[in-house]
């Protein structure tokens, strides 16, 4: 019995597919969900959503967001998410740059550090992702 996977973001519906398996980066640590999984909702951290339907895998990245596992429908609402293949390296090499630069000439304190602290988090786990494929 397959997972009706489902990943939107605020802009979209980004997939809406069957697959055997899903696992997530979840902020707790990576998670995998297989059918008849126990019902979940979880916190995610950018990182790297692994489809697998049959021998194949489908790799999108994910820019924080929630998952919502129920009987076998799982929901990802993600910040942002975007497909393996379409991740523009040097773009997101180009954003990693420009982050780092802000994120010194900031104090801990301030609330932008934050912001640009999880920019640069982004930005690292797009590049990461769009190498390793």
């Amino acid at each position: 019995m397959p997972i009706q996977l489902e990943i939107v973001t605020p802009e979209k519906r980004l997939l809406s597919q069957s697959v055997d398996s899903v696992k997530a980066p979840g902020m707790d640590g990576s998670f995998g969900v297989l059918p008849g999984h126990t019902p979940y909702v979880a916190a995610l951290q950018p990182g790297s959503l692994t489809l697998i339907q049959g021998n194949r895998e489908q790799h999108y990245f994910i820019g924080g967001g929630f998952a919502q596992v129920q009987g076998d429908r799982v929901i990802i609402l993600a910040e942002s998410a975007e497909s393996a293949e379409e991740i523009d390296v040097e773009r997101a090499e180009r954003a990693l740059t420009e982050s780092q630069a802000r994120l010194k000439s900031l104090r801990e304190e301030e609330e932008l550090f934050q912001v640009e602290r999880a920019r640069v988090q982004r930005a690292t786990a797009r590049i990461t992702m769009a190498r390793k494929r």
